[in-house]
């Protein structure tokens, strides 16, 4: 039994860093997909030396990116047996919900009776209610918006309502309010997540979205091996979007982040926190900065930033302490549209202990991750197979 020894687990998405299509990639229309890949290519080579040591490169020919003979950490790849590419089914499937059928999307805009309850609800008649890129819409309805008060709606690929209003005509805390509203709303429509999207600016070149960003989730569909963890004493502390992403199901604590780097010192900042448990960390940056706005160049310049800060985490990690890092979908910024793609993510995982080498091929599920962290902790779980014994000294 090693649970009187282990103190921690740090689970790190990079969100949006997809390794390559899935098999079923053409059925969402992401045949060719390969996040990192492509971002390496266009940035001529990245300079990733500390993600070189533990095994990057093993897990795909990447420019500038060696493959290690013994590498620092187990490497592999897994993939997605959720229907589904967006950020909610991938973190669920992390920590052990699968999603037989894929949360609901809305291309046409909401269906009347939706938006007929959001008006007599919230006394507001939106603006838009269709598919449309953030920074699109903001150009097309902010100035009518800032005359005429009503908050913008709009979709995307993903199972998302969101709701932007400027800071200056809604305040923000009256936003997180009309989308608390919207969120039971929709609750029966089983959408994903409801997103406050404040902006700011004074015309349509100037819209900007603020850092305010809030999510507001349909909680997990089943128990996930946070819930589990909670409930055997330990805590989990969530970094970033990680409480709105669960609606706060299966967390004890948690901060926001503004940024990566916000991201980072935090997470740096819980292991003061957390003696013993879970942190979970969700860096944004990737996906909603660079992915989104098909900016390879930017995306790259963000994984070397994480690159950097990496050795500062691994050194306050103690012997029993376990790092994961993974992601929950693709992103690609080189692809013609701006939405998620339907990916292998990375895995990467890393203690002080670690046997060298270790190949952890190409995992069947997302949930790998759940049953490793609850083995980790001498627990047990019933979704996905764990690779906890690949993990210690052989």
């Amino acid at each position: 039994m090693r649970s009187p020894q282990v103190k921690r687990v740090v689970l790190i998405t990079l969100d949006g860093v997809g390794v390559g299509a899935l098999p079923d990639a053409h059925n969402f229309g992401d045949e060719g997909a390969n996040t990192l890949l492509h971002v390496a290519q266009r940035c001529g080579g990245l300079n990733l030396p500390n993600l070189e040591k533990l095994g990057l490169g093993n897990i795909l020919q990447l420019p500038g990116v060696a493959p290690q003979k013994e590498a620092g950490a187990a490497c592999g790849s897994m993939q997605e047996l959720s229907i589904g590419k967006d950020t909610t089914t991938g973190h669920w499937e992390l920590t052990g919900v699968i999603q037989s059928e894929p949360l609901p999307t809305h291309p046409q805009g909401f269906p009347e009776e939706i938006i007929q309850a959001f008006e007599r609800e919230t006394g507001l008649r939106p603006l838009g209610n269709r598919a449309a890129s953030g920074t699109d819409i903001l150009r097309e309805l902010g100035e009518e918006h800032l005359r005429s008060g009503r908050p913008i709606v709009y979709t995307s690929a993903d199972s998302v309502f969101q709701i932007a209003a400027h800071e200056e005509v809604i305040p923000v805390e009256r936003l997180y309010e009309i989308c608390r509203i919207a969120r039971r709303i929709l609750n029966p429509y089983r959408v994903g997540r409801v997103i406050a999207r404040p902006f700011s600016g004074t015309c349509a070149e100037d819209f900007c979205r603020t850092s305010r960003r809030h999510d507001f989730s349909l909680p997990p569909t089943s128990s996930t091996v946070l819930d589990l963890l909670v409930d055997s004493g330990l805590p989990v502390f969530g970094v970033g979007k990680i409480r709105d992403i669960f609606a706060g199901q299966g967390i004890t604590d948690y901060v926001y982040s503004e940024s990566n780097a916000d991201g980072m010192a935090k997470t740096l900042a819980a292991l003061g926190k957390v003696q013993r448990g879970l942190v979970f960390t969700n860096l944004v940056d990737f996906d909603m900065l660079f992915g989104h706005r098909l900016d390879p160049e930017g995306f790259g310049a963000a994984l070397e930033e994480f690159d950097r800060w990496l050795p500062q985490l691994m050194d306050r990690l103690e012997p029993h302490d376990l790092l994961l890092i993974t992601a929950d979908h693709g992103c690609d910024p080189t692809t013609a549209g701006t939405d998620h793609s339907r990916e292998h993510i990375p895995v990467l995982a890393w203690h002080r202990q670690q046997k060298p080498g270790v190949d952890l091929g190409v995992r069947e599920s997302f949930a790998d991750v759940a049953a490793t962290i609850a083995e980790w902790f001498d627990l047990e779980f019933g979704v996905g197979k764990s690779f906890c014994s690949r993990l210690l000294i052989g």
